[in-house]
């Protein structure tokens, strides 16, 4: 099935909408509402309105779900879901992206803060803060420094450990510890106590939400020839199969509630989550216990690496997110103003006692499924938000935690890609060396693994560097072509490897650099060469450069090497070196090529 719902008219499908010739592009830049507001019609509204319910049902029960995996009551979920639909009305770049809770971001969240509300709103705004600035000093492309291997390897094992750790509830087991290693001992060793009822209700609900995905996955379009009541009965099956999260919890409560009826409970249920709203205050810069009043000094230190884990991490998923989106549904998006945008988020966000959030790929998939339009489709989401937090909050009482168990455990499932190892054991084997260093101690500690994932693709890098593949041809002359760049660990590398193909044999051959390639040399690299000349003119050979570019060639003169004899082909090299060496030099350092020079010199 496509991307887009039973009732997304072709049309949207381009862009979110044409400039505006009244504003700016540098205020549209600032604020993308101005991008799209102006052109607003009533069929978007329409389209929006449908989308933004669709998502609303779904972050519901997630956000209770999720919060679990935070380690934070219930309503904390709650409260870190509706303040990043309005402020991506106004600065997101994206019509599909839908901040907020993410079982990733949630997983970090439980291991930097010890499962204390306080230090998790802390956390919201102090990653707000750094994601702030980075969008204003256009820092995003550190996350390219992040390897698709080490996502992937994060991604599977976070994946793995929030689905195990939603195993204790599903079988309705107590007293589990949060560690992983512990988690997965103390699970089987207590399989023994698993209570009936909750095994048997959340494996139904994982059962029934499998079944509506499947069936969503399959709905045809809807076309308006068909039959009214075919496009009736499409619409009611895509409508349930969307809202499925909600459907399952609601079905789940209602079976809770009738045993509660009857005296009887055989499931553990939420229970009491805070009513009403938020109050609105700043983040706990202390926090005062019966013993002892924690400073925000200690805080930040208590929460350590996770002040730039949850953040970069928190980038990383949105951005994305929206690319993904974008590139489907031919849009274009401002990378930094996504780091402002969800930065914003995070900071207002810890003035109502939310935690870190980010961009929801699955509710993300649900917007543009639906046929969101803009952003405007989140406005409903925050208000469907909003009104579950001052109306709905004594039902949820009723959710038995088996039934957020099967949501968490269906959401993060498709996150869990296994064909990667295989992708890349037939594109590049060595990329399997990050993905599974970041996969095994994302297990130990989640910073551990990421922080040695990248150590790893970075020394990829660097060897590729300090020891780039060299193409050789043994002709007339001995060619060597270095494939890449040379920057100065290559330098050694490379005088190596001339001296013992072209001095070390007998007797000494002359040799030809092919610098096609190379767009740029450092001093070091400078050095190198100067050494090099002055080995094959003391052994009575001569070196000779070929294909040199301009840049490089104006550094190598104003270096004012001696014996340096550059040419424009092999053919002009190879008459050259046939005569005896070092007697009648082709040297453009010499007088024949001083206006040459100096030309290159000035340019």
């Amino acid at each position: 099935m496509s991307s887009s719902s039973p009732m997304t008219p072709q049309y949207l499908g381009s862009s979110v909408a044409r400039p505006v010739p009244c504003c700016s592009p540098a205020l549209q830049r600032w604020l993308p509402i101005l991008a799209w507001l102006p052109n607003y019609s009533g069929q978007w509204l329409k389209l929006d309105f449908i989308a933004g319910l669709s998502v609303g049902l779904t972050v519901i029960p997630q956000a209770l779900a999720y919060a679990e995996v935070a380690g934070l009551p219930p309503q904390y979920g709650l409260y870190s879901a509706f303040m990043g639909c309005f402020v991506y009305f106004f600065l997101g770049t994206s019509r599909d992206v839908t901040l907020g809770p993410t079982a990733i971001m949630s997983l970090l969240v439980s291991s930097y803060t010890s499962h204390k509300p306080a230090y998790a709103v802390l956390l919201a705004f102090l990653s707000g803060c750094v994601q702030l600035a980075m969008g204003f000093l256009q820092l995003g492309f550190l996350l390219d420094f992040i390897s698709c291997p080490v996502i992937k390897g994060f991604t599977s094992a976070a994946t793995v450990t929030i689905a195990f750790g939603q195993v204790k509830n599903l079988l309705g087991l107590q007293d589990i510890p949060r560690q992983f290693f512990l988690q997965v001992y103390y699970t089987f060793a207590k399989i023994g106590e698993t209570r009936v009822g909750d095994a048997v209700l959340g494996l139904v609900c994982m059962a029934l939400l499998l079944v509506l995905k499947l069936m969503r996955d399959h709905v045809p379009p809807v076309h308006p020839e068909m039959p009214l009541d075919v496009r009736l009965s499409l619409g009611l099956v895509w409508t349930a199969s969307t809202a499925r999260n909600a459907l399952v919890v609601s079905f789940a409560a209602l079976v809770a509630y009738s045993f509660e009826v009857t005296g009887h409970q055989p499931f553990v249920l939420t229970g009491e989550i805070t009513e009403g709203l938020p109050p609105i205050r700043l983040p706990p810069f202390s926090v005062t216990t019966a013993n002892q009043t924690v400073s925000f000094t200690e805080m930040v230190q208590d929460i350590g690496a996770g002040l730039a884990v949850v953040p970069l991490m928190g980038l990383l998923e949105s951005i994305a997110v929206a690319k993904a989106f974008a590139s489907q549904n031919n849009y274009h998006i401002n990378a930094n103003q996504e780091l402002i945008a969800i930065g914003l988020t995070n900071v207002l966000g810890s003035l109502v006692s939310s935690y870190p959030v980010t961009g929801s790929f699955g509710r993300t998939a649900v917007n543009a499924q639906s046929g969101v339009c803009t952003p405007a489709g989140g406005l409903v989401t925050g208000v469907l938000v909003l009104l579950s937090l001052d109306y709905l909050t004594s039902l949820f009482f009723y959710i038995p935690k088996s039934a957020l168990a099967a949501v968490i455990i269906m959401a993060v499932a498709p996150l869990l890609d296994t064909r990667i190892f295989r992708t890349l054991w037939s594109v590049k084997r060595l990329d399997l060396l990050p993905l599974g260093v970041t996969f095994l101690l994302c297990f130990w500690e989640m910073q551990h693994g990421i922080l040695a994932g990248m150590l790893v693709s970075g020394l990829i890098l660097l060897h590729s560097v300090a020891r780039p593949s060299t193409q050789v041809s043994e002709g007339h002359v001995l060619v060597l072509q270095p494939a890449s760049g040379l920057h100065f660990p290559a330098v050694e590398a490379l005088r190596a490897a001339m001296l013992s193909r072209a001095l070390e044999v007998s007797p000494p051959r002359s040799a030809v650099l092919d610098f096609t390639h190379i767009c740029t040399v450092d001093y070091t690299v400078v050095l190198g060469l100067a050494e090099l000349l002055e080995d094959f003119r003391r052994r009575g050979v001569a070196l000779a450069f070929i294909g040199v570019q301009a840049s490089v060639l104006r550094v190598l003169l104003s270096a004012d090497l001696e014996g340096l004899q550059c040419f424009s082909t092999l053919e002009e090299a190879e008459q050259c070196l046939r005569r005896e060496p070092w007697t009648q030099p082709y040297n453009v350092s010499e007088d024949a090529g001083a206006e040459h020079k100096v030309a290159l010199l000035r340019a």
